[in-house]
């Protein structure tokens, strides 16, 4: 699973934008050739939208991951993930889809024109040591025990908890802080062994502060300007101490669990495949679920390019951003997945796809949680927690 501290800030302030503007912006990927649509999840009986899948690979390695380690989820997906490879094997065409037995359900978006918001998250790999030593001076922590309330970030810093909670020291705070907004990762102590993931194993319970907002309430960063990397470059051009005092706004902090030879899992328990799984608000789109998504294509700056491709994924994990029509897309292991990841805030089209066999998709309780037949305000209002595995930018 993951923490997902990052989007808190982009999905409420580019959600907003979208929602509140007369004009109908195209920047980040949005589209409106489908007109306005009503339901959370529409059925259409084709997808308006060309090309094939480009991952169709990598799809195919992910549902054998859930087969592997999930006769249960897998039960209750199989029979789409069985249409789905016939219509692979046969060429996507989306035109198609029903004589597979597939039916497609298109998601409104944040805007009900079908714009859903594409974010990404990664598992960093940080340098450390397995004693204080060097540049290796920054501490990660295992969860201490609860007696009493823990103390917020500001006091962990200043040495609050005890040496005999450190399972790493690590040779950046900045780079402790990225694990924690990912909620997991690896760590390569240096002495040739395998990495060593370490997981979520939970948070001192003091209320989440964005760091991106305080760049931008600071006049540091641009809004329109802010995104990981935007963060970095300003780490990189500031002091320890300013860096520090930075990362002391959120008081919020995050304790790991080192788990060797493990690999990484979302909140299904299922081994995650890169840019084939995704983390969804599951009281709308449950565990299992296939995905096809026309996902925005981006520059090496994080640009929109204006172009598309074609992407099948299936929703496997959880964040406490990600709200109703909003998907975090897993990018993979390591620096250039994270750079991936930093830029995604864009918009794409999005069909969950059915057999029959499998019924018809199940949102009762999305519905309900937003009190409306649509449930658009859900996607709005991105809660601040932080769940085991889950992560994005720390613009939330």
């Amino acid at each position: 699973m993951k923490g997902r501290w990052s989007k808190y800030l982009l999905s409420g302030l580019v959600i907003a934008v979208l929602a509140g503007c007369s004009s109908r912006p195209t920047d980040r990927g949005q589209q409106y050739k489908d007109g306005r649509l009503d339901n959370a999840l529409e059925y259409v009986n084709e997808p308006n939208a060309t090309g094939k899948p480009v991952n169709a690979k990598d799809y195919a390695n992910q549902v054998l991951e859930v087969r592997y380690k999930s006769s249960a989820l897998y039960g209750k997906n199989n029979a789409t993930y069985d249409a789905v490879d016939q219509w692979l094997r046969s060429g996507a065409d989306t035109r198609t889809l029903s004589q597979y037995g597939i039916s497609a359900y298109q998601m409104e978006g944040a805007d009900n024109f079908g714009n859903v918001q594409l974010t990404g998250y990664y598992t960093p790999v940080l340098q450390a040591r397995y004693t204080r030593q060097g540049e290796f001076q920054y501490p990660l922590y295992r969860m201490p025990p609860k007696r009493g309330r823990l103390p917020d970030r500001a006091s962990i810093y200043s040495g609050a908890l005890s040496d005999n909670y450190v399972v790493a020291w690590t040779n950046s705070l900045m780079d402790n802080f990225m694990m924690e907004v990912q909620g997991s990762g690896y760590v390569d102590y240096g002495d040739g062994r395998p990495l060593t993931f370490f997981g979520y194993a939970g948070k001192n319970g003091h209320a989440y502060r964005s760091i991106g907002k305080v760049l931008i309430d600071r006049g540091e960063v641009a809004r329109e300007n802010m995104s990981m990397q935007a963060i970095r470059k300003w780490a990189d051009s500031h002091s320890a101490a300013e860096v520090r005092e930075l990362l002391e706004q959120n008081p919020s902090f995050v304790f790991f669990k080192p788990e060797p030879f493990a690999p990484v899992r979302g909140a299904s328990g299922i081994p995650l495949i890169a840019k084939a799984s995704v983390a969804s608000d599951r009281s709308l789109i449950p565990a299992g679920t296939t995905l096809l998504a026309e996902v925005p294509e981006l520059d090496n700056k994080g640009k929109f390019t204006g172009k598309y491709h074609m992407r099948l994924m299936v929703a496997l994990d959880v964040g406490g951003a990600i709200k109703g029509q909003h998907f975090d897309m897993y990018q993979g292991i390591g620096p250039d997945a994270g750079h991936s990841a930093g830029f995604y805030n864009h918009y794409g089209r999005v069909w969950v796809l059915k057999s029959a066999q499998n019924g018809k998709p199940l949102f009762t309780a999305y519905n309900a949680a937003a009190g409306t037949s649509t449930g658009t305000v859900s996607a709005l209002t991105p809660a601040p927690a932080v769940t085991s595995n889950s992560g994005s930018f720390l613009l939330k």
